[in-house]
């Protein structure tokens, strides 16, 4: 086992404990960004002008009558841009737009001695357009081949070759919703000018070294001249990491320009009207099987709504592709993305990264396909999964390592669940109910762990030992509530060998740890722990050689257990805190910075193949589900889920994490429906679903009745920090269990064999109509595609053709 990978003798990490800071987060004294408003004197608070128009060039733009209302201190537009006037790293998002591109689209910020007295300025400029045609619709962006960035092709095999060897082919497509972050903190920024003359940005951002990047270009600066600081984020879920950045730049734009701290805080409609959303994606597609019903080619086209400018689109739409064949082998295939532009808020990450998109591609095909081919939908995901020993790859080119852990959760969760028995029930069930139907669906997932950018894949720390033998630790990571500071808390406690309350932890800053990547691509445990480990290693390697020579002995023979230094062999023993004080008079060093960078990983884009990740992450899921006949509408009976994290640094954080993933995920298949006005009128391209009340989040009544997690048992991740595996995002992917058991409760209605087609999300007026059309027992000709909603029921051997 590498040395990244061994556990030392009584570790503190695969303890189960809660999240550090949980007692602060019930007790509400907690500080996030916008609390420390109340700490800070003479704040001006901003407020956005947003146009109301999807698209339009700026004709005029008048601020002066926001000047004359009591309270406002100054409007800022691009004219007081000292620097770059653009908010992206791809330089095509305008801080202070000439031209409106959706909206809700930002114009000018006004600056107010209160909240209102800025928001009343905001309501008096005046904004003069002359109105463009807009693209609201994916499908209208589409037909238009309005698209920008790059549009890579994914290729393996011969895919004529695969597809003329295909006993069964079909077709179809499949457009299916964006998703909206929904974090309980909004987008929140405090920017001063301290004594120096030095900007000083809290934020609420999941990047604070692209903040920090982006204030010094907007306000003509060095980054040197910029510390951006994140305490915590009530949530983020990738929605702040590219997002937060011009959200600062206005604050700090502001201080720089007042001599005043300035402080933007979105409320909720603000926030979202302005940012952006997991990007809603269509698939057309086109698959192959051999009379087995296994995969032999898959030609599919991916296209993802980007919204107005990039963003990361481009990355999102990298990861889909190498996430379309989720747990199955496909030896032909050539996939495609490109990225539609539209007068919408830019997409931009949230918890997958394009992950869930390319993965819920291919299950809908299965679950689509199935019936088709006369398979227990069960039967037909089994039937295609990595083998492991056969020399398979990924289409783009990566081995699918420890593949044999794919089977060994998918049976964990046949047996956890009793789900032959199950199975009979609900069929006896069905038959005695002709109103009420359940359905049962066992779904699979293997997740890439890795940025698909090499160079992101770095991490670095700063550990410092006191003289009375505390410790701080400092690293690249932010805090949003997945417990990344309470898992790297153990990782130093751990390798320094001392108790867990001699640690602490400090807030993330750009003038603590330089260039860090964004907390995000599930890699902030793997990077950040890494380089915490290998920075308390150079510590307990000098304080060794001090305990060494205190005991006699060669420092080789030196262990440290429990904040004690004891040698191999004697009884001679040395007290953490009395080595401390020792190796400080002998003047040893008691900081040390670490770094690590994820080795073996290589990627050309161009071509797209290569090995971009680390490892990958499994997982199972059963769900069951009762649907009502008249209405559509459901209930989770049951889930259960086993999940692969490797050797949990923090078990009771990570199986949190595998329940918030799952209840997002279900969110996203089943409940959370963005409405956009795609009317001609003159609210064209306004967010309808503007508030909770009218955008559906997942809450107390939709959990599964019973729900069942546990982690894969000795599941040691070679090569990772002590054995472990990233939790954040894969856990998502697990919640394709309830929309297909909807499916199967939907065909429960039809005839025997009946296929349905199923909206995403899954409403319940989507069920409704998935529904109708099974007990309409409508057949499709091969390969035919049919009407979304529409019932399909094809003869597997009606359905052969080349």
């Amino acid at each position: 086992m590498s040395q990244l990978s061994e556990r030392p003798e009584k570790p503190v990490v695969g303890v189960s404990m809660p999240h550090e800071s949980a007692r602060l987060h019930v007790t509400g004294t907690a500080l996030y960004t916008d609390d420390l408003v109340h700490r800070t004197k003479d704040v001006l608070h901003a407020y956005p002008v947003q146009a109301v128009k999807a698209h339009g060039r700026i004709v005029a733009l008048d601020t002066w009558p926001a000047l004359a209302v009591p309270g406002v201190v100054r409007v800022l537009t691009g004219a007081d841009v000292p620097g770059v006037n653009d908010a992206g790293m791809k330089h095509d998002e305008p801080l202070f737009p000439d031209e409106v591109m959706f909206h809700g689209h930002a114009v000018a910020w006004v600056l107010g001695e209160s909240l209102e007295a800025a928001r009343l300025g905001a309501a008096a400029v005046e904004v003069e357009l002359e109105e463009r045609p807009s693209l609201i619709a994916l499908g209208d962006a589409i037909a238009a081949g309005s698209f920008h960035g790059a549009r890579p092709v994914m290729r393996t095999g011969d895919v004529d070759a695969g597809f003329a060897d295909s006993a069964h082919v079909f077709t179809g497509e499949f457009q299916f919703s964006d998703q909206e972050h929904f974090y309980l903190e909004t987008h929140t920024a405090l920017a001063l000018v301290d004594e120096n003359g030095q900007m000083f940005v809290q934020s609420s951002t999941q990047h604070p070294s692209e903040t920090q990047e982006i204030v010094a270009h907007v306000l003509g600066l060095h980054s040197h001249e910029v510390t951006v600081q994140c305490l915590r984020m009530g949530g983020g879920f990738g929605g702040k990491e590219m997002q937060p950045h011009g959200f600062a730049a206005v604050a700090a734009l502001g201080a720089r320009l007042t001599g005043r701290p300035v402080r933007v805080r979105l409320n909720r409609t603000q926030d979202l009207t302005m940012s952006g959303k997991r990007h809603g994606f269509h698939a057309e597609w086109k698959i192959g099987f051999d009379s087995d019903g296994r995969i032999q080619a898959l030609d599919a086209t991916l296209t993802a709504d980007g919204g107005w400018s990039l963003d990361l689109s481009e990355p999102v739409v990298a990861r889909a592709l190498c996430h379309i064949d989720n747990t199955y082998w496909i030896p032909h295939a050539r996939v495609a993305g490109r990225i539609a532009r539209t007068n919408k808020v830019s997409n931009t990450a949230f918890r997958g990264f394009g992950g869930p998109q390319g993965m819920l591609v291919i299950e809908d095909i299965m679950g689509r396909c199935a019936p088709l081919l006369g398979l227990d939908p069960m039967e037909l995901r089994e039937r295609n999964f990595y083998r492991p020993g056969q020399g398979q790859t990924t289409p783009y080119g990566q081995p699918v390592t420890h593949a044999e852990r794919i089977s060994t959760v998918w049976q964990q969760v046949r047996e956890d669940a009793a789900l032959t028995d199950r199975k009979r029930e609900i069929e006896a069930f069905n038959a005695t109910h002709p109103h009420t139907k359940r359905g049962l669906a066992l779904t699979g997932i293997k997740f890439g762990i890795s940025f698909n950018l090499t160079a992101f894949n770095q991490g670095g720390a700063l550990v410092l030992i006191y003289k009375d033998g505390s410790v701080l630790i400092n690293h690249g990571g932010t805090e949003m509530g997945q417990g990344l500071h309470t898992k790297m808390l153990q990782v130093a406690a751990t390798t320094l060998g001392i108790p867990l309350r001699k640690v602490r932890l400090a807030p993330t800053r750009t003038d603590k740890v330089p260039n860090t990547s964004a907390t995000a691509a599930s890699a902030g445990a793997d990077l950040n722990g890494a380089a915490v480990k290998n920075a308390c290693e150079q510590l307990r390697g000098r304080l060794v050689q001090v305990a060494g020579t205190q005991l006699g002995v060669n420092a080789s023979d030196v262990r440290i257990v429990d904040g004690v230094a004891r040698a191999l062999g004697h009884h001679g023993e040395l007290a953490w805190d009395d080595l401390v004080r020792t190796a400080y008079f002998q003047r040893v060093q008691l900081s040390a910075a670490g770094f690590y960078r994820t080795e073996g990983l290589h990627w050309d884009a161009k071509a797209f193949q290569g090995s971009p990740f680390k490892y990958f992450s499994y997982g199972a899921a059963a769900a069951e589900v009762e649907v009502d006949g008249f209405t559509g509408a459901y209930r989770i009976r049951r889930v259960d889920i086993v999940h692969d994290v490797g050797d949990s640094l923090s078990p009771l954080i990570d199986i949190g994490q595998v329940e918030g993933g799952f209840v997002q995920g279900a969110g996203w298949l089943t409940l959370e429906d963005l409405r956009w006005d795609t009317g001609d009128g003159p609210n064209r391209g306004r967010l309808l679903t503007r508030a909770a009340s009218t955008y559906k989040l997942p809450s107390f009544s939709e959990m599964p009745e019973e729900f069942h997690v546990r982690l894969l048992e000795n599941a040691t991740e070679e090569g990772a920090v002590y054995g472990s595996k990233a939790v954040g995002e894969p856990p998502l992917m697990l919640a394709f269990s309830v929309r297909e058991a909807l499916r199967q409760a939907a065909a429960a209605f039809g005839p025997v064999g009946v296929g349905v087609e199923l909206a995403s999300p899954a409403t319940p007026e989507a069920v409704y109509w998935a529904i109708e059309a099974a007990r309409g027992g409508g057949a499709a000709r091969d390969g035919d595609h049919a009407r979304e909603g529409d019932a399909i029921r094809i003869d597997a051997s009606s359905a052969s053709h080349a």
